[in-house]
């Protein structure tokens, strides 16, 4: 609004009107405001009352807030910056996982199978297991692997003694039973634990699945994801407890 406006204590008056900040032309920048605040300061100060002087605690007090609201856009701004720079790295990390194979919770079970030649056809010369892993929440003594077929007999056993907390990828599991014959083709089962004692309860390994990452999404939220051999998707940032 303008018209004659009294400053300070004495009966002076200004016509200047101070920028509409709140308009739909104005703006509400804290350095704007800044620029408002100290011309509206200087002119108070050249027309208050020498008698009565301003009081300069609400002079510092109304600086320091704004200095907040300054500081708080430029933090908003670096936090911006920052958000982007991730989520590039992060679409770029995912598109390299294309054709490797991603570790996710599963149901611990595995295949051996006739591995896939570069043509897209099975090379039936030869097995091959199916990557796996295990999850450790906490450091074991003495990890332990039960192969198991079908039937739910155990074909073999893996001793990888102690192990540290975190994941233990099996990325080439040699398909072979105890007496080193090889195991047919099909579904197995392999169940961990920590003979040793130590990772048990709930501390006790859980099982990983290996799968083949064939593209990446972009998901709901914006955050990159994973599409899977089986045509699942999982995040990456989450949803995937290794790489192989």
């Amino acid at each position: 609004m303008s018209g004659t406006t009294p400053i300070g204590s004495n009966g002076t008056n200004s016509t200047q009107s101070p920028p509409d900040t709140m308009g739909p032309n104005g703006s509400t920048s804290a350095s704007d405001l800044q620029q408002t605040f100290l011309k509206l300061l200087i002119t108070q100060l050249q027309n208050q009352d020498p008698t009565s002087p301003m009081d300069s605690s609400q002079m510092t007090s109304q600086l320091a807030q704004i200095d907040t609201v300054s500081g708080i856009a430029q933090l908003n701004q670096s936090l911006g910056s920052l958000s982007t720079q991730l989520s590039a790295s992060e679409a770029g990390q995912a598109a390299s996982l294309i054709g490797r194979d991603v570790l996710v919770p599963g149901d611990g079970t595995f295949r051996i199978d006739n591995p896939l030649k570069s043509d897209g056809t099975k090379d039936e010369t030869t097995v091959a297991a199916s990557a796996f892993g295990i999850k450790l929440p906490a450091a074991a003594k003495d990890l332990q692997i039960q192969i198991k077929n079908s039937d739910g007999t155990v074909v073999n056993t893996l001793d990888l003694g102690p192990e540290p907390a975190g994941v233990v990828p099996v990325p080439s599991l040699n398909p072979v039973d105890q007496n080193k014959k090889s195991l047919p083709i099909g579904t197995y089962s392999f169940v961990a634990q920590d003979v040793g004692g130590a990772a048990v309860g709930s501390n006790a390994p859980t099982p990983l699945t290996g799968k083949l990452v064939i593209g990446v999404v972009t998901q709901a939220d914006g955050t990159p994801g994973l599409t899977l051999e089986d045509d699942s998707t999982v995040s990456l940032n989450g949803g995937v407890s290794g790489f192989l």
